[in-house]
Order: structure tokens, then sequence, then C-alpha cells
């Protein structure tokens, strides 16, 4: 006996990148670099060796659901400080909630917010079409129904919901919006963003804003829910936004993420992880607290970010699609054959990149919107990184 809700849930993309390259070698003499996965390699701050030194003798003691105060605050003020929100917008209490990285919280939120039926009838959840995989199975297992919203270059790589046929937008119980992109990297404006909250309030469903990346930026601060619902001149109602430190601070394996929004559902959220929820030790949170409350680290790895993406411009200037993202670490490369790219990367030139096919869905003509995709996460070091591109340049060409 098991949940078969579990049926409905495909293989994980590394899963299927695992069984890609089976029996496939990397060439000898070749040090292998994996760039398949979003995992930032850059030095993590000092601060936080500092800060996990401090509160050393807080492991003796169970970690509190709701998170502590000062970590509750710093979040609140960090909120506050970048996207220029009225004092008292955030309450740190009502309004602010750790989570174990944002990947947690994205998954949960599904079972936060589907209710068993929607207007009589199975809800459903919103999704981008590439999209972040936890989102499809967080809809999975809480019992929803996917509904897949085109994320291509024809929609400037973000979805518009509003484009959804009234029976799906009918039902449903929240939509999922990630910004900047995950894979694209491009970054919703204000303008859309607030479009997407007044969709939401609507139709009486949960926007689920994902900002996981919104501290590595290319140009200009990308724009976020929580200012666009400042500039809505009302208050966080059917809006959560997570974000985490795990690519702002380059510590993922801290796993220490918040989700801030409407003080009704962060109450509901917070009795439902006090039942199942990761909850975070005592000294991370207060070391985590003192990297939200940093900007220094984060603008120095912001730096490299754009070295990194200055070096693969001059690689592959307007050869295979090549764009510089608005935000996140990711190329978005337009090979021909995402998984035929991703076999000879690995073969040729020892790169594991990720075929874009495995992180969408066929529409509704039956074509993947990635299919002709690969994903490039330039999260090591920039040498590393500059000689990876070159050799990653000569295979794509033979190809």
């Amino acid at each position: 006996m098991y949940n078969t809700r579990l049926d409905g849930l495909t293989e994980y993309p590394f899963q299927r990148l695992a069984a890609l390259l089976e029996g496939i070698d990397p060439p000898a003499g070749v040090s292998p670099l994996i760039m398949s996965i979003g995992e930032p390699q850059h030095t993590p701050p000092q601060l936080l060796h500092e800060g996990l030194a401090k509160s050393a003798g807080d492991w003796g003691k169970y970690p509190p659901t709701p998170g502590n105060p000062e970590y509750r605050q710093a979040v609140a003020a960090w909120c506050t400080r970048r996207y220029a929100l009225p004092e008292r917008f955030i309450d740190a209490d009502k309004h602010v909630m750790p989570v174990a990285g944002s990947r947690e919280g994205l998954f949960m939120a599904a079972q936060l917010c589907v209710p068993p039926t929607k207007n009589g009838a199975q809800p459903t959840v919103l999704i981008p079409n590439p999209f972040y995989q936890v989102y499809f199975g967080a809809a999975v297992m809480a019992g929803a129904e996917p509904v897949f919203v085109a994320a291509t270059v024809e929609t400037g790589f973000q979805p518009d919901y509003a484009t959804v046929a009234k029976d799906a937008l009918t039902r449903a119980a929240m939509a999922y919006l990630c910004t900047p992109a995950n894979p694209q990297g491009t970054v919703a404006s204000l303008e859309r963003l607030k479009s997407a909250i007044t969709l939401a309030r609507t139709h009486d469903f949960v926007l689920i804003s994902d900002e996981c990346y919104s501290e590595i930026y290319d140009v200009a601060p990308p724009a976020g829910a929580l200012a666009a619902c400042a500039a809505l001149g009302g208050d966080l109602k059917n809006v959560l936004v997570f974000n985490s430190l795990s690519k702002r601070s380059s510590v993922p394996g801290l796993r220490a993420g918040s989700v801030v929004g409407d003080a009704d559902l962060i109450a509901k959220f917070s009795k439902l992880r006090a039942h199942g929820g990761a909850v975070q030790p005592v000294p991370v949170l207060n070391a985590a607290a003192a990297l939200w409350r940093d900007e220094t680290h984060v603008e120095e790895s912001r730096a490299l970010y754009r070295a990194k993406f200055d070096d693969a411009a001059k690689v592959f200037g307007n050869r295979f699609g090549f764009y510089r993202p608005g935000g996140g670490f990711f190329l978005w490369l337009d090979v021909g054959d995402g998984e035929k790219a991703a076999k000879a990367l690995w073969r040729d030139a020892g790169i594991k990149v990720l075929p874009g096919g495995y992180l969408a869905r066929p529409d509704a003509s039956g074509r993947n919107p990635g299919a002709s995709y690969i994903r490039v996460a330039l999260v090591h070091d920039r040498a590393r990184t500059a000689d990876a591109l070159a050799r990653m340049k000569d295979v794509l060409e033979r190809l």
C-alpha cells in the first residue's frame, strides 16, 4: 500500500540525465566539470562561519518551527530595504516564516493552498513551461491538475496566466511564477507581477512567487512580488514570496530560506510545518540572520557572476541563441537537440549539462519547448568556467 499519486511523478531531471549518459565516459586527461546542477560553488562568506561559532551553545535546543525573532526580523528588514517597501508593510511576526531552503517551502505550499475541490471540481495549479520540477511534483502530490503555460521565446520566457482557458482558471488554486526564471533567467517586470497578483485575487488563487535568484542579476535589481503588492496600494493577500540564501550567499547546504506574504496563509503554513516541516537549528537561524543583514558578500558574488557572463558573451557571441539573462546564473542555449548535445559534451569535453527538454512538458501540439535547449550552470570559479565554455563551443560547433 502506498500513495498512488506517486505514479503520476516522472523521473527527476538528474535521474534522466544519469540514464542518458550511462555508459558514456568523459575523455581521458580531461577534468570533468558538472554544469548541469545549479549548486553555487563560490566561497561561502566568512560571516557564516563566525555566526555558527557564536551560536555553538545552541545546538542543544530544539529548533522552533516559526524560527526565532532575530531571523524573522532580519528577513523582514531585508525585504523592506531591497524592495523599498513602506515601513511596517512587512510584520516580522505575521508575514515571515523560515523554510529549509526555498525548495521545501515551494513543495509544501501546494499542501497549504490546494483544497480538495475548487468550484466543485479538481483544482488546477498553473505552472510555467519550462519549469522547476518541484512545481510539478507539488501539484501532483496535492491532488491538483497541473496546467502548463508557455514560457518560451515567443512569450519573453515568462508565462501569461491571463491566457489560461476559463475552466482551468476558474479551478486554479495556485500559480507558480519564477523570477528570475529557471532555466531562462528572464525577469518579470513590476507590471507583469501586478497583473499576476490582480489575476490571483480576481480568481481567488494564491500566487507563489519563486524569487530565489533575485540577488544574482546583470544590470538592474529584479522587481519582486512584494514591491508589486505595495504598488497596488494594498496588502499581501493571495501572495507568498519565496527566497533563500542558497544562491544569494552561496550556501546551498545551509538550507536557510524564507516565505513572506499573506498573514493568514503564513499562520496556516506554520501550523502545517509544525506537523512535518524541516526546521532550522538555532545556530543556523542566527548565522543566516547575519547573512541577510550583510550585502558586501552578495555584491562580490554578483560581480563574479557578471564576469563569467562577460566570458560567455565573448565565447558564444550571437551563436546558439545566446543572450545575457536578466538574472540567475544559467545559460539557456538553443543547440537544436538538447539530448544529443548533452551526450556529445560529456563524451568529447567532459562537461555535464542538462537537456532542456527535461525541464518542460510537450504542449498541445506535442512539441516540447525545451527540447532544442541545454541549461548550463555557471557556478564554478571563473577560470574553470571560461575553460569549459571554450571547450563547449568547440563541441557544439562540430555538432
